[in-house]
């Protein structure tokens, strides 16, 4: 029984970031009838900028300039990669996507891809292919309960990402930007007739979704603390899949869908080779799919889309 919630513990942990890179991709699709295929990269991104943040705060802490606690550092960085990364969020949506709004759906797809693409390039170019390592800001801590190991690490990834996707939850629902976002999901032709300004609404979705990607990257480099430039790619995919699964639109599918899939996977290296993982994984995803075409808790929509 403790072997079993050992792999719970850690496939909570794993399912987290899929959870949050997910519901970036289902909020743009839910609103603006698009897959973002840049996301990915996106995450990678903000793991990024946290290296940087993180590495620059604690510079000034041994220079003598700001001597802040390790917590406080995380504090910070997490704050401030989630605002940097938004504005890149923004930025990808104004110059990528709004050029293309009443485009086919497939030029938006591959320019998500092209997109992609470039921050990978850009990274390589600027930073080389060298791993670089995520500074460990607060002291792994481990408790031992029922024989199973929990350390702090892992419960701050899983309780604070819980919090984050309860806030979307909270903000979709009862504020007035919640409310243009899902009405702009019924019809956004329609929406505009009624006063919601489209642009800013598009913006502040992308703005949403990569701030959550930023703060997966943050995470992910305190769990796994290796960052390379092409760590968004399967991270991505296997989150785009989540948000698919969740439904459209759905905040609570998403994420249910994300801790899902980090069940499948942690729990399949378990019992068979680690090399069938992904191929397990995604043939339940699709028997799932055959019975629930629209995902947990996405329903049919009478909006055409343009291929």
């Amino acid at each position: 029984m403790a072997y079993l919630l050992q792999h719970v513990v850690n496939a909570l942990q794993w399912g987290s970031f899929y959870a949050l890179i997910a519901l970036g991709y289902s909020m743009v699709y839910s609103v603006l009838m698009l897959f973002n295929f840049a996301h990915g990269d996106i995450f990678m991104v903000g793991a990024y900028i946290g290296l940087f943040v993180a590495t620059g705060l604690l510079a000034l802490g041994s220079a003598g300039a700001v001597a802040l606690p390790n917590w406080a550092v995380l504090v910070l960085t997490l704050i401030l990669a989630m605002a940097l990364t938004s504005v890149v969020g923004m930025l990808v949506e104004r110059v990528g996507y709004r050029p293309l709004r009443r485009a086919p759906r497939a030029s938006a797809a591959l320019t998500g891809l092209m997109i992609g693409i470039t921050f990978e390039t850009l990274n390589l170019a600027l930073l080389g292919a060298k791993r670089r390592s995520f500074p460990a800001l607060i002291e792994t801590t481990s408790y031992q309960v029922a024989g199973v190991s929990i350390t702090n690490t892992k419960i701050m990834i899983v309780v604070i990402s819980l919090l984050l996707m309860l806030a979307l939850d909270q903000f979709v629902r009862r504020t007035k930007w919640g409310m243009a976002m899902r009405a702009m999901a019924v019809d956004i032709f329609v929406v505009p007739l009624m006063g919601v300004p489209i642009n800013t609404m598009a913006a502040l979705t992308f703005a949403l979704g990569s701030g959550l990607a930023a703060v997966a990257g943050v995470f992910f480099g305190q769990a796994y603390p290796v960052l390379e430039p092409y760590m968004g790619m399967l991270v991505g995919w296997k989150a785009f899949v989540a948000a698919i699964l969740g439904g459209r639109g759905s905040v609570l599918g998403a994420a249910l869908a994300g801790f899902l899939l980090g069940f499948i996977e942690i729990f399949v290296a378990v019992v068979f080779p680690s090399t069938l993982r992904d191929l397990i994984a995604y043939s339940v995803i699709l028997l799932i799919l055959t019975f629930r075409p629209y995902g947990f808790f996405g329903e049919p929509y009478s909006a055409r889309l343009r291929l």
